[in-house]
């Protein structure tokens, strides 16, 4: 670990917001859509496994709260592989990994062996695609990053509406474990988005800049950048950040986990209740980009953070009012609203912990904050299940879920407003404070790199003029010789007259 240096790209390299980065925007769609989508499209396939295995709803709950809480407990794991091997390696092995668990889990003979493959191996290997395309898509993207960061977020609602029909079809024609294999082959697509992450390579440099570069290594040897800048968490902003996401990432998750189940248990057909996640889905891929587009304006962009409260303040009261549902009509009318809010925030995470952290500590601080959520994550929908197993109403569910969703809503707006309000144009302040220090040493560097050519310079420039002076007096006698018979003296006028016949 002491080796290992901070894969976050050559500094001097401007985000071309154009070109390549549009198809690394699509890898990293692709591959969201699977981090996210993947998990909950799952869940058609519950009742199955409940029948076959003989548990409860909080047994099966585990296998998409393991595979989120993979997504993200594992950031840091996932920063030190990209800080040794870069992006692109990491990706390509995760989505090996990705296909391979689901390979596994379509032989499994128990649940606890779902648990370790579909959940265990697929979550991690859905990991190490995620994250470092979050890093490759902020490094290609930086006038159009709300919008880039909207339409990568997007690929979420677009999979998970296509995926849950999908799986049900899967589970009627093939059963569980044919679905769970050609699911594997789906996901396999994830090392070919991995392989398409081309690092941005830095300009040619002028020969004069090349060669103090070439200077400062030979007088001094850069320091080892960290592997965690753990400082971020000293940041009031970051804090806050944790704080509310953890408690949302308790309920967030749940309604969609359990909707379609909720669906089938009202007496809904499958097929039509697998649709729920679709309808949910279709609302929520004009929702991303939408708003991604809306907090990309320069006069809204600063108020991006209010933003994300009120839309995790609406996804926790549309989660209130879901709990009443009772006909497929209710729900579907949920799923439209949720789908909404769900879009907000969705669009929002990102660029919120973005604007609060400074690019500079983003990857730091994206890796701490899915290792907070995983906890939560890991705790909710099996929480949840339990709760359903106790009651057997969904009711219930959907009311802790809202509430714990809403209390997040007021904790990250109430810090805000308490101590993030003078803040001012934060991401550039701040991250200018940050690398203040950085700054400064490196013009002190440049300054002594400027003395040391002066220097150079102007004993090069003695030596030469020393040359010089000693080839004119040498030359000197010779000369003055040459002038004396050159030159005779006319007494009469008192005044030197030139030898006709020199």
């Amino acid at each position: 670990m002491g080796g290992a240096v901070v894969d976050d790209g050559p500094s001097d390299v401007k985000a071309p917001d154009g070109g390549w980065s549009w198809v690394i925007l699509f890898g990293c769609f692709v591959i969201t859509g699977f981090s996210y989508g993947f998990p909950k499209a799952l869940s058609v396939f519950y009742h199955e496994l409940i029948a076959e295995f003989e548990i409860g709803y909080s047994d099966t709950a585990w296998i998409s709260s393991i595979i989120l809480a993979m997504l993200y407990g594992t950031g840091p794991l996932v920063g030190i592989c990209v800080n040794w091997f870069g992006c692109r390696p990491v990706m390509v092995v995760g989505g090996l990994f990705a296909c391979t668990g689901m390979v596994a889990a379509s032989f499994c003979n128990s649940i606890i062996t779902i648990y370790i493959c579909a959940g265990i191996v697929t979550g991690l290997g859905l990991s190490l695609t995620f994250q470092p395309s979050l890093m490759m898509l902020n490094r290609y993207f930086d006038k159009r990053r709300p919008l880039a960061n909207g339409l990568a977020a997007a690929g979420s609602p677009v999979f998970l509406s296509v995926l849950s029909p999908l799986g049900q079809t899967l589970l009627d024609t093939y059963g569980w474990r044919g679905g769970f294999l050609i699911m594997a082959g789906l996901i396999f697509n994830c090392t070919v988005c991995g392989a398409l992450m081309r690092p941005l390579v830095a300009p040619k440099k002028a020969k004069v800049e090349q060669a103090e570069e070439d200077l400062k290594k030979n007088i001094e040897k850069p320091p080892k950048k960290k592997i965690i800048d753990i400082t971020v968490c000293k940041d009031k902003g970051f804090v806050i950040y944790t704080l509310a996401a953890t408690i949302m990432a308790l309920g967030l998750f749940v309604p969609p986990v359990f909707v379609v189940n909720y669906g089938k248990d009202i007496g809904v057909p499958d097929t039509t209740a697998s649709y729920l996640l679709t309808i949910l889905g279709c609302i929520d891929i004009f929702a991303r980009p939408t708003f991604g587009v809306v907090t990309g304006f320069p006069r809204i962009r600063p108020y991006a953070p209010y933003i994300f409260g009120f839309a995790m303040l609406c996804n926790g009261f549309i989660d209130l009012m879901g709990s009443m549902s009772n006909s497929f009509g209710g729900l579907v009318t949920f799923c439209i609203f949720f789908g909404i809010s769900y879009g907000m925030i969705g669009a929002l995470q990102f660029e919120v912990l973005m604007t609060l952290v400074g690019t500079k500590k983003f990857s730091s601080a994206l890796g701490l904050v899915l290792l907070a959520e995983a906890c939560a994550v890991l705790v909710g929908p099996p929480s949840a299940g339990r709760i359903l197993d106790g009651t057997g109403k969904y009711m219930f569910v959907f009311l802790v879920a809202g509430g714990e969703v809403a209390l997040s809503s007021l904790v990250f707006t109430l810090g805000n407003i308490l101590f993030l309000r003078k803040r001012g144009k934060e991401p550039d302040c701040k991250e200018g404070s940050a690398e203040n220090g950085e700054f400064k040493k490196a013009e002190d560097d440049m300054k002594a790199m400027s003395v040391y050519t002066v220097q150079m310079e102007m004993v090069t420039t003695g030596v030469k003029e020393t040359n010089e002076n000693e080839t004119m007096k040498t030359k000197e006698p010779e000369n003055k010789e040459k002038s004396e018979r050159n030159m005779v003296v006319n007494t009469s006028e008192g005044k030197l007259e030139e030898n006709p016949k020199a």
